[in-house]
């Protein structure tokens, strides 16, 4: 996917463990993705609209049929196609947190893509972010340091972005081994079911590391190199297994959404399918709630005001520097 001119990495964690993610996955993998779900997201292939037979894609992307299907079980899993046996793969959903829909169209629900354009038009960026990974967020953000670099914004005189994110080391009721479902080839048995937990904690305490630290440098290197007078981004882990996600432009607005549990076959590097209890995050419905400086009674103004009191409470006395 390009935007501007320039590639961007659209990554996912589903806010799920989808083993066709992991860090052994591949940068084939990746960029087959990245390049269907935009192509997805930008209407190339429109809602119904058949994607090209798999081996079509495998010579148009050089790689191996194998990739291409991991590719569209990924997909699949994130709801966006489905696949039928003899009918190919047709898109039924299309990407909330969409990077590529222009700020002026008309939204029938609000997106991350606009509510960070608006953030990042302010000379004073202030955001307070709560949410499972940081992996929608770290995409939005590099869109607009590449932005700021091509001076198609001007540049913030101030960015300061608090992420809150829930603590690693806590045992999640989702994200959670269920069973095996086929073991990995040349295994005489499955591995017990108290390693399969561990291996998806291990690939979510490896993505939300990876994306804390891009997301972090994207900011810093502006500062670093004078691009902006101040960058700051401060992140702190909470003992609490998020449910929803929460965006904040302090004083201004604000997104949530909830994360959708749901049970899932996850394929490990190794071959093993498991299934899982995961959280649906990429297709969420995001609420927008607006500050009413006229009106401190009305939903938008309440709703601003009890979330960043709340936020501030687990800021203050749950949370610890990561």
């Amino acid at each position: 996917m390009t935007e501007c001119g320039l590639p961007i990495r659209v990554e996912r964690y589903g806010r799920g463990v989808s083993a066709e993610r992991g860090d052994s996955g591949g940068a084939e993998f990746e960029r087959v993705l990245e390049n269907l779900r935009g192509r997805i997201t930008d209407g190339t292939y429109a809602l119904g609209a058949l994607l090209p037979p798999q081996r079509e894609l495998a010579l148009e992307f050089g790689v191996s049929r194998d990739t291409v299907q991991r590719v569209l079980r990924e997909l699949k899993s994130e709801r966006l196609v489905e696949s039928r046996q003899g009918s190919g793969t047709r898109v039924v959903k299309k990407p909330i947190h969409s990077l590529t829909r222009p700020q002026d169209d008309p939204l029938i629900r609000p997106t991350l893509a606009p509510f960070i354009n608006r953030a990042f038009a302010q000379r004073d960026v202030r955001l307070d972010v709560f949410t499972l990974t940081s992996e929608s967020l770290d995409a939005h953000i590099r869109m607009q340091a590449l932005r700021i670099r091509a001076k198609e914004i001007p540049p913030p005189e101030r960015i300061e972005v608090r992420l809150l994110l829930p603590a690693t080391s806590m045992e999640f009721p989702y994200l959670r081994a269920l069973g095996v479902k086929k073991a990995a080839d040349g295994l005489d048995e499955a591995p017990p079911l108290d390693r399969l937990q561990e291996r998806v904690q291990e690939r979510f305490r490896g993505i939300s590391a990876r994306h804390t630290s891009s997301l972090r440098a994207s900011l810093i290197d502006l500062e670093t190199e004078g691009v902006v007078p101040s960058a700051r981004v401060e992140i702190r882990q909470v003992p609490v297994a998020p449910t929803f996600k929460l965006y904040l432009r302090r004083n201004a607005e604000a997104l949530s959404g909830p994360y959708e549990v749901l049970k899932r076959t996850i394929r490990l590097d190794d071959g093993t399918e498991i299934e899982a209890l995961d959280v649906l995050g990429l297709g969420s419905t995001l609420l927008r709630y607006v500050n009413d400086e006229g009106d401190p009674n009305s939903t938008g103004s309440v709703y601003m005001e009890s979330m960043q009191a709340w936020f501030d409470s687990c800021w203050e006395h749950l949370a610890t520097p990561v």
